[in-house]
């Protein structure tokens, strides 16, 4: 009976670690998710200044705006 105890007890502190480093991760991704799109927009504006600063000189590696690969999808259709 008191293996049982034991065994319990010892589930119930490998749940709570596995709680802990849950919400833990969850926690960094969130941190990472909006590093993200900071890095993101900072490009886009950095961008935007540098083709106001020098007009003629387009990307080369940027596709043209109408280009079905610029197009937005979103990371919940993927998932799917």
């Amino acid at each position: 009976m008191i293996w049982l105890a034991i065994l319990a007890g010892l589930s119930l502190l490998a749940a709570l670690v596995a709680l802990a480093s849950a919400r833990r991760v969850g926690r960094r991704l969130d941190r990472l998710q909006q590093s993200y799109w900071d890095l993101r927009y900072e490009h886009s504006r950095l961008r935007a200044q540098v083709q106001r600063l020098d007009p003629g000189e387009a990307d080369p590696q940027e596709p043209a705006p109408g280009d079905p690969a610029t197009t937005f999808i979103p990371l919940s259709s993927l998932k799917r």
